[in-house]
């Protein structure tokens, strides 16, 4: 293969500075699993509208399947494996166990990463389609929550404690 359709890139994730030589069309998601074996953010639907690939990037939540490798050269990714640790869980992970937030658990990083960047979005006053407020994010209601997380898709249908997981972090 020609070297034109590679690329040098590197990125932080999870704390860790990493390198690699990637195909030009490799996807932010292959580039995390395949060629740094982080395998936090899953492979669902592969079109961005299931959410299991979500993770941080650069301090905002994105859907890695969408995002091409080589437009993010430099960036800061952040998993849910590295938003806190086993001994010290992020909040949103400890409420999601507190709350029995997961059934099969394949979407669970997708959706705490989620969470945490929603979580953000809130808390900076970015309003979503049902805030009564348009000047500011409001209360957030169950309704606010669901319909912040409504590009993330549970399988098992856990909603219910999903969105008592995610208003218990947020208090």
């Amino acid at each position: 293969m020609e070297s034109a359709h590679f690329t040098d890139i590197s990125v932080r994730v999870d704390g860790a500075d990493h390198t690699a030589r990637i195909d030009n069309r490799t996807t932010l998601l292959d580039l995390l699993r395949e060629h740094l074996g982080v395998t936090a953010p899953k492979k669902g639907c592969d079109h961005g509208q299931c959410g299991s690939c979500t993770v941080l990037l650069d301090g905002r939540r994105a859907t890695t399947c969408l995002a091409l490798a080589v437009a993010h050269d430099g960036a800061e990714v952040v998993t849910a494996a590295g938003l806190g640790t086993e001994d010290a869980l992020h909040p949103v992970a400890q409420a999601f166990l507190d709350h029995d937030g997961f059934q099969c658990g394949y979407c669970t990083p997708g959706q705490i990463c989620s969470a945490v960047g929603m979580l953000d979005e809130f808390k900076a006053g970015a309003p979503s389609h049902v805030s009564d407020d348009l000047e500011g994010a409001g209360d957030l209601t169950d309704a606010e929550i669901r319909e912040r997380m409504s590009g993330n898709l549970c399988r098992c249908a856990a909603y219910p404690n999903i969105v008592a997981a995610i208003a218990q972090a947020a208090r």
